[in-house]
């Protein structure tokens, strides 16, 4: 079993910056491949970033690709989503989640944990 809690949500205006953070618990993080996935109101849930579990690999959603960057500290069972250049489209709902492949996956239904979520709000 593995515990996540997202952070960092918050208002920003357009063009700035975020830091969300994802701390897990629970079995071991390192071997666990991570994902961040948002949700809209009225929208599907939608791929964002994941990591393998070395932080070596890396895969991005088309819509934050040069914007967004993952990254994890398996020291400190912690995985982050550093995101800039915010747009009003990025507002959503920001999910953290693992998947017990070493390996992350676009494909939300590949993961097996998920966090209570993060509210991001851009302002325009």
């Amino acid at each position: 079993q593995v515990q996540l809690v997202e952070s960092g949500g918050g208002l920003v205006q357009a063009g700035g910056s975020l830091r969300l953070s994802c701390a897990a618990s629970g079995r071991t993080f390192s071997t666990n491949a991570m994902g961040w996935f948002r949700q809209a109101p009225g929208k599907e849930r939608e791929f964002v970033a994941a990591v393998n579990w070395s932080g070596g690999i890396t895969s991005y959603g088309d819509s934050v690709k040069g914007r967004f960057t993952i990254s994890r500290d398996n020291a400190k069972n912690t995985v982050y989503l550093q995101m800039n250049s915010l747009k009003p489209e990025d507002t959503a709902v920001y999910y953290c989640a693992a998947t017990a492949k070493t390996y992350g996956s676009i494909w939300s239904h590949e993961y097996d944990y998920w966090g209570q979520g993060t509210q991001v709000t851009v302002s325009s």
